[in-house]
C-alpha cells in the first residue's frame, strides 16, 4: 500500500519529503499555489533535486499534486478562465522539477451554462495547456455535485477526455466522500461502482485516490471530508477499498481534517491496518 496525506508546500519539497516520511508514508499530495489562488513561489532546482533523490531513496509511489482550488476553467466570467488557462499552464510546466508525478484538479463549476458548455471549456483549457513534451499526468477529480459542478458523473469525465487531442496525458483521481456523496454506492457495492467507472471510463485511467470519509449521508451532493472512522464511510468499506485489486496499488491521499503530523501519522498507521 502507498499512503500519504496533504502537506504544505510552504517549506520547499524537501521539507515535505522529509515531513512525510515521519509519518511513514510513502507519497503525498500538496498544492502548487495558495489553494486560493494566487501568485507560485520560485522554485529552487537544488531542493527539488534532492526531493528526487529522497523520492527514489525511499521507493515513493507518484506524488499528487493539487491545483488551487479557484481554477475554473468552465466560469461564466472569461477573467476568471483566462485565470484557469495562465495557472495551469504555469503549473504544469513548474511540475517538470519533480518529474514523472501526478497533477489533480477540480474540473470546475459550469455556472447554471449547462453541463455541455461546462465540458467544452475545460477541453479548450486542456486542449491549449498540455503539450507531447510533459512528463505529468494530470487527473481530472471525481466530484461531489454540488451546486453546478461538473464531474460527479463517470460519464462527465468521459466525456471531457475523450475531446482532448493528447488524452493520454489524462488519468482520473477517485475521491471516496465525492463519489460517495455524488450518489456512487462504494460501501455496500464497491464492485458494482469500480466495474461501472471500467465501463464508462476504463479502470487504466485510475491513477490515485483521495482517501476521505464524508461527513455527510450517501447521495448529499455535499463534500464536507472527515477523518477515516468518524463519518458515515465505515471502516469495513475502507478495508475493501484498499485491498480492492484495481486500487490497492494506487498512491492513497488522505485529505481528512487532522493538523499535525503525529495525528496524520495515526491515520496512516489505522489504514495501514487494514491492510490484507
Amino acid at each position: 500500500m502507498h499512503i500519504g496525506y496533504h502537506l504544505s508546500s510552504s517549506g520547499g519539497f524537501l521539507k515535505m519529503g522529509e515531513t512525510a516520511l515521519k509519518a511513514k508514508a510513502d507519497t503525498f499530495a500538496f498544492f502548487t499555489r495558495n489553494p486560493r489562488g494566487g501568485g507560485a513561489k520560485e522554485i529552487d532546482s537544488d531542493d527539488a533535486a534532492k526531493l528526487c533523490s529522497l523520492l527514489k531513496e525511499n521507493s515513493f509511489a507518484p506524488l499528487v499534486a493539487h491545483a488551487p482550488y479557484t481554477l475554473n476553467a468552465c466560469s461564466d466570467k472569461e477573467d476568471i478562465r483566462e485565470y484557469a488557462k495562465m495557472v495551469f499552464k504555469d503549473d504544469l510546466q513548474r511540475m517538470e522539477a519533480v518529474p514523472n508525478q501526478l497533477y489533480n484538479f477540480h474540473p470546475g463549476s459550469e455556472m447554471k451554462q449547462g453541463k455541455a458548455v461546462g465540458i467544452k471549456m475545460i477541453c479548450d483549457m486542456l486542449n491549449s495547456s498540455l503539450t507531447k513534451e510533459q512528463t505529468t499526468t494530470v487527473l481530472l477529480e471525481t466530484m461531489a455535485g454540488k451546486g453546478s459542478e461538473v464531474g460527479s458523473r463517470f460519464e462527465e469525465l468521459k466525456s471531457i477526455i475523450d475531446s482532448v487531442e493528447l488524452d493520454e496525458k489524462l488519468g482520473v483521481c477517485l475521491d471516496t466522500c465525492h463519489v460517495y456523496d455524488a450518489g456512487y454506492d462504494i460501501v455496500n457495492h464497491l464492485d458494482e461502482v469500480l466495474s461501472e467507472f471500467d465501463n464508462v471510463i476504463g479502470l487504466k485511467r485510475l491513477r490515485a485516490v483521495h482517501l476521505n470519509d464524508s461527513k455527510n449521508p450517501f447521495s448529499s451532493h455535499k463534500d464536507r471530508h472527515e477523518k477515516i472512522g468518524f463519518g458515515s464511510i465505515p471502516l469495513d468499506a475502507f478495508s475493501r477499498i484498499v485491498n480492492h485489486p484495481a486500487l490497492k496499488n494506487l498512491p492513497f491521499i488522505l485529505e481528512t481534517p487532522w493538523s499535525t503530523t503525529e495525528e496524520y501519522a495515526e491515520e496512516i498507521k489505522l489504514v495501514r491496518g487494514l491492510e490484507k
